[in-house]
């Protein structure tokens, strides 16, 4: 099982950004200017630290990382926090990392005073086993913005209460 082989870390290291393109990537669920954009999130974390208000969680089995979540508190808002990214590469999906990732994101966002953890997602077909992981980690789906990234492709907000 992937949980007693999968080691979890938040310091983040120069090999991320090129670890989370592949990762990214591998999944076939984002275009180019969304891996781009999940590469410089890594990138400005490296550059700002903590102050980029982007934090890491890395599932890595050896030297290989084979998932990750970015998440932070919201700006402006007294305790609410976003997960922005998680991922698992597409050679290790459907083994639990997705969740370990899940949890210990909760539990440090927990740790950083969050009280609610939103999630964006789309609403494609594509995206079916997404919305599914998240409401089986007891998310709900709060609101749907009707074609917010593309015509017939909506937005969908989940949040939990940690």
């Amino acid at each position: 099982m992937a949980m007693n082989t999968t080691t979890l870390r938040t310091k983040v290291e120069p090999r991320d950004a090129e670890s989370i393109k592949e990762i990214v990537a591998s999944t076939d669920f984002f275009n180019q200017e969304e891996i781009e954009i999940a590469v410089e999130l890594v990138l400005e974390r490296l550059q700002k630290g903590e102050a980029s208000g982007y934090f890491f969680v890395f599932a890595d089995i050896s030297d290989s990382t084979i998932g990750y979540a970015c998440f932070g508190l919201t700006p402006g808002t007294a305790a609410s926090a976003d997960l922005y990214w998680i991922a698992v590469h597409r050679d290790f999906r459907g083994k639990g990392v997705g969740k370990l990732l899940l949890q210990e994101s909760e539990k440090l966002l927990g740790e950083m005073g969050g009280h609610r953890i939103y999630i964006e997602t789309s609403s494609r077909d594509l995206y079916i086993p997404t919305r599914q992981f998240y409401l089986s980690n007891h998310y709900q789906l709060v609101a749907q913005l009707e074609d917010y990234y593309a015509p017939g492709d909506d937005k969908c907000i989940f949040v939990k209460k940690i």
